[in-house]
């Protein structure tokens, strides 16, 4: 990506009144992120699904003149800036809709493209329970020597315990954060993310230097951390509260779910059991439970079924590479990627989805057979 490319890419995710999905139909209908701004107003309100008040709210104005400050902070503090148009934006992230349209990391990024990536959350308020089944999780993948990375929030409670709990085992561990990198919340939490660097994990987020503490924030992040994983384990959590979000997230990215159980009656387990009783987590009693339902038995291969498909075109096999196993992908996404036009994406889809390589999904999602 050119610096003018970044510099648009970078003003995009931060401009007011634009959310990531309006962003990334934008980059899709005009062919690249720089002819968003080329566009005039009564271009941009022929996009499906924008109007005039809509697109008259949208600030780019004020995206350009923090993109400018954002790109000198992250150049001073060697902060890498990644679009979700780049090869080494998180692939699973990359194919939830309402992924970030750049992420601000320090650390190895690479570890959140690994091909085991388990997020773990829960509540603020945990309990030695919590603790225990958290600490014997990580300690029982350490002794599987699985090459995963472990995903997590850096709150206090489970988030932290698992952060530790990782760097006590030496796995790579990503924390994300609510905020810019400019600060860590909480401050007793410094230490940590310091030693998540120092153990080859990541800090990431979607939020520019200076932004305030904000609860909204941290739920919008839970979005990142369910989207970055195979799946997410709640280890603890009352009947409210962030980590039944993420599972909610989870569940919208066709993400498995799962949920250490706990007494009745317990309050900081009340979540987890209310997941597991409506059959919107897998009971949960560690490792082996995962690896069932996950098919992460290394002991045993895996069957290939071979197939044959009609030969595919050159544009075909071009949009067939951008499908990563069996995890959907957005028209929109697609589109942006190849900086085609939409209406030729969905052309060629459609013949993919004949020749029987791909099918539909709701939403505009396709994925591979």
């Amino acid at each position: 990506m050119t610096d003018t490319s970044l510099y648009y890419t970078v003003a995009l995710a931060l401009t007011p009144n634009l959310g990531p999905m309006t962003a990334k139909k934008l980059v899709a209908y005009c062919g690249n992120v720089e002819d968003v701004y080329q566009k005039k107003t009564k271009d941009l309100v022929k996009i499906p699904g924008l109007g005039k008040t809509t697109v008259e709210k949208i600030d780019f104005d004020k995206g350009k003149e923090l993109a400018e400050s954002e790109l000198k902070f992250c150049e001073k503090h060697n902060i890498k800036i990644t679009s979700y148009l780049d090869k080494d934006y998180p692939k699973k992230l990359s194919q939830c809709p309402d992924s970030p349209i750049v992420i601000f990391t320090k650390g190895n990024l690479e570890c959140l493209n690994k091909q085991k990536i388990l997020s773990i959350v829960g509540t603020r308020n945990s309990t030695m329970y919590g603790k225990m089944m958290v600490e014997n999780l990580i300690r029982d993948i350490k002794n599987r020597s699985y090459d995963i990375t472990i995903v997590s929030g850096l709150a206090y409670g489970i988030d932290v315990i698992a952060h530790r709990a990782c760097i006590f085992q030496n796995i790579p561990t990503a924390a994300i954060l609510g905020h810019g990198l400019d600060k860590i919340y909480p401050a007793q939490h410094r230490s940590v993310a310091l030693d998540i660097l120092k153990d080859n994990g990541v800090l990431v987020t979607e939020f520019q230097h200076n932004s305030r503490y904000e609860k909204s924030n941290f739920l919008r992040r839970n979005r990142i951390i369910a989207g970055l994983s195979d799946a997410v384990l709640i280890a603890e959590s009352g009947i409210t509260g962030g980590a039944l979000v993420t599972a909610d997230y989870a569940q919208g990215y066709n993400r498995d779910v799962f949920a250490f159980p706990g007494k009745i009656g317990d309050q900081y387990s009340a979540g987890c059991n209310r997941l597991i009783k409506r059959n919107k987590a897998v009971l949960c009693e560690g490792l082996t439970d995962i690896e069932y339902i996950m098919n992460w038995d290394i002991n045993t291969p895996k069957l290939v079924q071979q197939q044959i498909f009609e030969p595919l075109s050159e544009a075909e096999e071009t949009i067939f590479e951008l499908f990563e196993d069996d995890q959907p992908v957005t028209m929109d996404y697609l589109a942006a990627k190849l900086s085609i036009p939409v209406h030729k994406v969905a052309a060629t889809l459609l013949e993919m989805e004949f020749k029987g390589v791909i099918m539909a999904l709701p939403g505009n999602q396709y994925r591979r057979v």
